[in-house]
């Protein structure tokens, strides 16, 4: 096995068309097939159902694409290492967010990241519906902060971050900010915006439901901003995680009954398949007080 057997597995894994694979990996189309096949044969089975235009992989061949992921993502760590060391360019990590989750409890966190790591530049994305811990593991990442842990994977470290409550949220100047708590019923009486992004969303209209109130919203928005925008100006209440908070004019207020919290985590890859300067972010975040 080499490394050249890496690069055209995946192309061709990408693709499942051996003459796009073969462009794409500069080399001749019998060339690439022979490279596939004595890679077959080393590993004893089939990597890929040869079917015509209906070419696609065997349950060897997705396995063997996982892990060729991380070998490509390493080499091209180590290629980064090299480049940084002779030629003194920066290290850039690209790191995303759940949009859900607010910043103001990041920000301390990278200042102190920027100033023990001076040779780090940090892109930060905002995560896509459905994206998370396989954005990391294929490379598209180098970490992810999440709302809630991903299912266990061996591959994947991740660090508990804070625990945080989903609380009502209300102009400052709203009746239900009079009271420390608020009752569902009181909920119930005023116009209420859907958060669409909420992770939590089913088992909040559950807790609604189960105390007799059916919320019956007549905005919803994927967009936090926009729902923090409603709230802040007293045109409805939401229900949201306490450190989401963005927008100036809003108060929480526990909700009687309601104990539901989430645990933010970092993803990252675990082991040698991340940046070094990563793992010492993933370190970091461990010891740092998120209180």
């Amino acid at each position: 096995m080499d490394i050249n057997q890496v690069t055209y597995f995946l192309n061709l894994a990408e693709t499942l068309n051996f003459t796009e694979a073969a462009r794409r990996s500069g080399v001749s189309q019998p060339s690439l097939t022979r490279a596939i096949q004595r890679l077959e044969e080393e590993l004893g089975s089939p990597l890929i159902y040869r079917d015509g235009k209906d070419s696609r992989l065997t349950a060897l061949g997705r396995d063997v694409q996982a892990e060729f992921m991380r070998v490509e993502l390493a080499l091209r760590n180590v290629r980064e290492h090299s480049e940084s060391t002779v030629h003194g360019r920066r290290r850039i990590l690209d790191i995303a967010v759940a949009p859900t989750i607010g910043p103001a409890t990041f920000t301390a966190f990278f200042d102190d990241v920027l100033s023990q790591l001076p040779a780090v530049n940090l892109n930060m994305h905002q995560l896509s519906a459905g994206e998370g811990a396989p954005e990391v593991l294929s490379g598209k990442y180098h970490a992810c902060i999440l709302p809630e842990a991903p299912r266990f994977n061996p591959k994947l470290n991740i660090v508990p971050l804070f625990r945080e409550r989903f609380l009502l949220a209300c102009a400052e100047g709203h009746p239900l900010a009079e009271n420390d708590v608020v009752s569902v019923k009181a909920i119930a009486s005023y116009p209420y915006v859907d958060r669409l992004a909420c992770e939590f969303h089913t088992q909040i209209t559950e807790h609604l439901m189960n105390h007799n109130a059916v919320m019956q919203p007549r905005f919803s928005a994927d967009r936090e901003d926009w729902v923090q925008q409603l709230v802040a100006e007293g045109r409805a209440i939401c229900i949201m995680p306490e450190r989401s908070v963005v927008v100036e004019g809003i108060a929480t207020r526990a909700i009687e009954g309601m104990s539901l919290e989430r645990e933010v985590v970092l993803a990252s890859v675990s082991g040698s398949g991340t940046p070094l300067e990563m793992r010492k972010i993933a370190q970091m975040a461990a010891r740092h007080d998120w209180a």
